[in-house]
């Protein structure tokens, strides 16, 4: 369910009691993991985390007026979901989360980047803080950049140009990558808005 709530404090009083507090625990366990390069917000109707412009200007390459969610939680009209970003883009972390969840004996309810469940209880909190804690925000940029090379895309989301091939962006890491195409992928974006 998607909630109309524009802070986490209004989001949180909008829950039914059982449900804020799974919320609260999840979000403590985020927070208490999560690198000081991300920041906390409404995202989408959700609870989310994710890299903000002033650490990467670019945002999110389908909608560059939001920052580049890495994470979120939210109680949907059944369960509650943890959405792990970094656990999707990922194969070996994916690999990693999965069998870390395994080895907590608790059943894993997984979608693409999304992990379900009932109560908190059922949730392996401790495997979930991992994952957020092995995700450094620029890290999670240089992962970013590499899967939109790998689509043909550049930093910005836009199709490379012929001569700039998907190969040799994906070996560039975010840091590495040049001023001038963020530069101008920057000033692309900020004059549509």
């Amino acid at each position: 369910m998607k909630s109309k709530a524009t802070t986490v404090k209004d989001y949180l009083a909008s829950l039914p009691d059982d449900r804020r507090k799974g919320i609260e625990v999840l979000r403590k366990v985020i927070r208490k993991n999560l690198d000081k390069n991300y920041e906390e917000s409404m995202l989408w109707g959700m609870i989310g985390y994710a890299v903000p412009h002033r650490v990467w200007p670019l945002g999110y390459h389908c909608d560059p007026s939001k920052p580049l969610m890495m994470a979120a939680i939210a109680s949907q009209k059944s369960n509650m979901t943890v959405y792990l970003m970094s656990v999707y883009g990922d194969k070996a972390e994916r690999a990693w989360f999965q069998k870390a969840w395994a080895k907590t004996g608790k059943k894993l309810n997984m979608g693409g980047c999304c992990v379900r469940f009932t109560k908190v209880e059922d949730a392996a909190l401790d495997v979930i803080g991992e994952a957020i804690r092995r995700t450094p925000a620029m890290s999670y940029v240089e992962n970013y950049v590499k899967i939109l090379a790998s689509t043909g895309r550049g930093p910005d989301g836009k199709k490379l140009k012929r001569e700039v091939t998907a190969k040799k962006v994906a070996k560039t890491s975010a840091k590495k990558v040049s001023k001038k195409v963020i530069k101008k992928a920057t000033k692309r974006v900020t004059q549509k808005a």
